[in-house]
């Protein structure tokens, strides 16, 4: 299947914009290992496996292990994650999924309890980012090179 378009070479200003934002997203104050999986599990999250495959492996060459991506998908009922990468991941999924979640208050308390308030205000603009490339990517069906 072949990509509807190429977004970039029909809006070369709206994804001078996108970089931008994707240049900031990843200068801010969370650790990359953190930025990967957020990353990978809200493209997980939305269906788009052009950010998975790309964050993936992004996420590889950063020195994240195999193990740890194979179960980001179960992340609650693994034990490879820290308090503080999964209270990033329950944000994540509160975020993404907001029609469904609204984001709940205890999901709030848990990322209070992990983040400071720069780091929370920083990791939702990551998500924000990522779920704005995943729209793209999915809705023009832009799919991973073999």
């Amino acid at each position: 299947m072949n990509a509807r378009l190429d977004y970039y070479a029909a809006s070369p200003k709206a994804m001078k914009a996108m970089m931008a934002m994707e240049a900031l997203s990843n200068d801010l104050s969370l650790e990359p290992t953190l930025l990967n999986l957020v990353k990978v599990f809200a493209s997980q999250l939305n269906g788009c496996a052009f950010c998975t495959d790309m964050h993936t492996i992004d996420a590889r060459r950063s020195g994240e292990t195999d193990r740890r991506l194979y179960a980001l998908v179960v992340w609650r009922d693994s034990l490879f994650f820290s308090h503080r990468e999964r209270a990033a991941l329950a944000w994540t999924e509160a975020v993404t999924l907001l029609p469904q979640s609204h984001v709940p208050d205890d999901i709030w308390e848990q990322l209070k309890g992990q983040f400071n308030e720069t780091e929370m205000v920083d990791l939702t603009v990551v998500i924000a980012t990522i779920n704005s490339w995943n729209r793209l990517a999915v809705s023009f069906q832009q799919k991973p090179s073999l």
